[in-house]
């Protein structure tokens, strides 16, 4: 049996935003369906006569206790989703959060729950904006020039949904109320899966960042112009993406161009542009920016045999996260004595923990993902390892909040 609540609220958060076709999501920042899982947010937060509120960069939060206090613990993470993602990267961690706040004992420091928006950046194209937005890694400037596939640009589509795009902005007061955030995460692999644990601790997430790719060539007919009279982008790009996965490999880092589009995108017409966009990922920042740096050249070069011009834009790069140490071994000691293990795990995917770590206490818990898959409809935890999530959790929050 899962935690009490948690599969109450697991059955009403799962068909919102859920495409019936391919059985995955499609919960994008500020549209419909993201929408109707912030009303759920609110609601739950409601219900548990837990004090409600959305700041500057429409962030959401639940609290109990005043946070005006200080020293608040925090937990939660994200409702949104990549492209027909599946149903636990985010919500695993925001359900939970409800849950296993109602366990822990009232009294002691203010504890809150946030639903951090806009953390997969599938519309806007940057990772974690509400989070970096808050910390003033993502500047309103920058935020204000966003714009979806359609040509919406993030205020407008902030604005549609009720919120005001021109007060966002670094939010230091809120941040220094807070004295430890506390993520579960479903495991983004399979590293759990070959151990007895059903919940991990993270230990760091890799440097990673996304750069757009633009290669610029000449539009023209398919089927009249010789192969040798072309400017065809596609071919520069098909041969980058090619030669990306190779210097990945050889540099025992990630590389990945998983978004793409093209103009003037017709069956029979030699495109003028063609913009990819690359996910990199590395154990170490030298090793990954070696690697972009390998990447791009390879393109430019490439670029001058097809006659295509190649721009490069960095849209968004992380550091290196090493978690808070004391609060991560305090977690770990606690886990390990109470749940019987808890393997410390690093990981190369970001989250809004990695982005509040510069300036918050942080840690991460992951639980155990038996498919290994993650932004896919497969992605997966059974019961009993989301019961052991909200449990452990549960066992954290009292520890850091009453003890």
């Amino acid at each position: 049996m899962m935690a009490d609540g948690f599969p109450a609220m697991w059955r009403d958060l799962a068909p919102l935003g859920r495409d019936s076709g391919t059985g995955g999501y499609r919960r994008y920042a500020w549209g419909g369906a993201d929408g109707d899982c912030r009303d759920w947010f609110r609601d739950q937060a409601q219900v548990r006569g837990l004090r409600y509120e959305v700041d500057r960069n429409g962030n959401q939060w639940a609290w109990r206790g005043d946070p005006a206090a200080g020293d608040a613990v925090v937990t939660g993470s994200h409702l949104d989703s990549v492209p027909d993602g599946g149903a636990f990267d985010g919500p695993l961690g925001v359900v939970s959060a409800f849950a296993a706040v109602d366990r822990v004992p009232t009294g002691g420091r203010p504890l809150g729950i946030v639903n951090f928006t806009d953390e997969e950046g599938a519309r806007f194209g940057v990772a974690c904006v509400g989070s970096r937005l808050a910390t003033g890694t993502l500047t309103p400037e920058r935020a204000h020039t966003l714009r979806d596939a359609h040509g919406i640009t993030l205020p407008q589509a902030m604005e549609r949904a009720g919120q005001d795009p021109d007060a966002i902005g670094a939010d230091p007061e809120r941040l220094a109320r807070i004295g430890a955030f506390v993520e579960l995460h479903i495991e983004q692999g399979r590293a759990l899966d070959h151990t007895p644990h059903p919940v991990g601790v993270a230990s760091a997430i890799w440097p990673h960042g996304r750069w757009r790719f633009d290669f610029h060539g000449a539009a023209n007919h398919a089927g009249t112009t010789r192969l040798e009279d072309r400017r065809d982008p596609m071919l520069t790009y098909a041969t980058t993406v090619l030669g990306a996965r190779k210097k990945a490999r050889l540099a025992g880092a990630l590389a990945t161009f998983g978004k793409v589009a093209v103009e003037p995108n017709g069956v029979n017409a030699i495109p003028s542009l063609v913009r990819g966009w690359l996910d990199a990922r590395a154990a170490d920042r030298p090793t990954l920016d070696a690697m972009v740096a390998e990447i791009e050249r390879a393109a430019a070069e490439r670029g001058d045999r097809d006659g295509v011009g190649v721009t490069v834009t960095e849209e968004s790069r992380t550091g290196l996260v090493e978690f808070d140490t004391a609060l991560r071994d305090r977690l770990a000691a606690l886990l390990t004595e109470r749940l019987g293990g808890a393997p410390l795990l690093p990981t190369g995917a970001g989250h809004d923990a990695g982005i509040l770590s510069a300036t918050v206490p942080t840690a991460m818990l992951y639980v155990r993902n038996p498919t290994g898959i993650s932004h896919a409809p497969t992605e997966h935890a059974t019961e009993d390892d989301c019961e052991a999530g909200v449990t452990a959790l549960a066992e954290v929050l009292e520890e850091l909040v009453c003890r």
